[in-house]
């Protein structure tokens, strides 16, 4: 198959609905063996790691640990000198970015704006459906779509370059399911934003995985990735030091000593989840969640009501 680029070759479907139903025994993402070297620095050694259908994988690690080098190759931006990688059981190591992204179904989202920036919200989604050669009535409905799930309708006429970081991110995450995805990749989304905004993204990111969408990510903010993943790689000296999910990772000796410290202590208590991660979530009124309440307190509350959380696809 040739890597010339046809926009013809993306898929048409739409980008919402068909996730939930996927179902496969296979990982999604595959990494086996991924070796890279820098003069005579093996940065990468036999990194190996996988993404479960619907599943949230995190990859963390010590700056120099080679975490983003690893990540780079997974995505294509990098090539690895040994080493293979799989979407969905096909060898892609080989493939630049753009086929993954159009033979492999991989969503990407860089660490840098990838907005339009002298485009509206709205033309910022409806380009990307005019390059998959999606018909005009078509891709109107599915810009509609992509706004109306993500929240921002409101701001479907103001240009990229004034959005807020959080606006941004959701933006950029919309477009990410313009391809209709099995696998998004998301490089520092906690990035530039502030910790109500966090909260948000973290409810956009585990909603896609409740709509079937599988996600990779990485991120300097240690924290908020384990209170976001199901699981997570941590990289040490260029191998996988540990895979596990957030409460093993905390707990391990190693990753303590070298990496996240007493994170707990850090953070005033306990990490978790928030309270709400509802993905609709209106700016003008979303508040920082308040410290947890003593037990004398508790149990003077009136308990809270528990609403679901939304699927991507409940529009």
């Amino acid at each position: 198959m040739s890597d010339e680029f046809t926009p013809t070759s993306f898929p048409t479907e739409s980008p919402l609905g068909a996730h939930a139903e996927r179902q496969s025994s296979e990982p999604v993402l595959e990494a086996v063996g991924l070796q890279k070297t820098y003069g005579r620095r093996r940065v990468v050694d036999g990194v190996n790691l996988h993404v479960g259908e619907a599943e949230i994988v995190g990859l963390l690690g010590p700056n120099g640990a080679g975490k983003s080098t690893s990540f780079r190759m997974i995505c294509g931006l990098v090539q690895p000198d040994q080493g293979r990688v799989y979407l969905g059981g096909q060898d892609v190591t080989d493939w630049p970015m753009f086929r993954r992204a159009r033979d492999g179904q991989m969503g990407y989202l860089p660490q840098e704006p990838s907005v339009f920036k002298k485009l509206t919200v709205e033309q910022n989604i409806s380009a990307l459906f005019e390059l998959l050669g999606v018909d005009r009535k078509q891709r109107k409905e599915r810009t509609n779509e992509l706004l109306e799930e993500f929240n921002i309708t409101h701001i479907r006429k103001s240009r990229a370059a004034g959005l807020s970081g959080g606006e941004r991110r959701r933006l950029e995450i919309a477009r990410c399911l313009v391809s209709n995805p099995r696998i998004v990749m998301l490089d520092e989304p906690f990035a530039g934003i502030d910790p109500v905004t966090v909260q948000s993204i973290q409810g956009v990111i585990q909603q896609l995985r409740d709509s079937g969408i599988s996600v990779l990510i990485t991120d300097h903010a240690a924290r908020e990735i384990l209170t976001t993943v199901d699981r997570c790689y941590v990289i040490y000296q260029g191998q996988v030091l540990i895979d596990g999910t957030p409460d093993e990772v905390k707990r391990h000796p190693k990753v303590r000593e070298e990496y996240l410290g007493d994170l707990d202590a850090a953070a005033g208590g306990p990490t978790g989840p928030p309270a709400e991660n509802q993905f609709r979530i209106d700016p003008a009124h979303s508040q920082p969640t308040p410290p947890a309440p003593s037990s004398a307190q508790s149990a003077a509350a009136p308990t809270r009501r528990q609403v679901p959380r939304r699927r991507v696809t409940d529009v």
